[in-house]
């Protein structure tokens, strides 16, 4: 896509958002299906559903999606596209590149080992290489903008409300 393209495309959106600020609240949503006695959870995703199951620290035998995992590769896409849109919105010249995404978690906190030990990621880092001949000050600028406009990590960052509900019902 070029400058052009994506404002074209964003244009009327913006314009929408503006003028019907309501418009732009979107709730996503995403479902999986229980498998307590394999310890499985199925999430459905445009392409298919993926198996998420127990890393291989806390007894997985690595053949499932581990959801840590999932987490940190859902913040490398975002921050990916986020830069690609940026980049494109900049008109600078990204020919390619990687990104990376590397958490930190004690496992003790996850199995009950160790009440002091943190049950989640300690710290994230996230680490871009980018084939591109921009000055650095174009390069920082392109990163500033990649971090603000990036959904998962300033929802990461922020840490929003999160409400848990259940209901249990008699099974087949």
């Amino acid at each position: 896509m070029t400058a052009n393209e994506i404002r074209a495309a964003q244009a009327p959106l913006k314009a929408r958002y503006r003028a019907e600020p309501a418009a732009a609240q979107v709730t996503l949503t995403a479902e999986g299906a229980i498998d307590a006695k394999a310890q499985v959870c199925r999430v459905e995703t445009h392409i298919g559903a993926v198996e998420a199951g127990l890393h291989p620290a806390t007894g997985g035998n690595g053949s499932q999606a581990c959801s840590g995992d999932m987490l940190l590769q859902a913040l490398v896409a975002c921050a990916g596209v986020t830069l690609g849109a940026v980049a494109t919105a900049m008109g600078v010249d990204v020919r390619g590149g990687r990104v990376w995404a590397e958490g930190d978690l004690d496992f003790r906190g996850t199995l009950g080992v160790s009440r002091e030990a943190a049950v989640g990621f300690d710290r994230i880092r996230l680490r871009f290489d980018l084939e591109t001949d921009a000055p650095a000050d174009t390069v920082s600028t392109l990163i500033d903008l990649t971090e603000r406009y990036c959904v998962v990590l300033q929802t990461l960052r922020t840490g929003p409300e999160v409400s848990v509900s259940a209901q249990a019902r008699a099974g087949r």
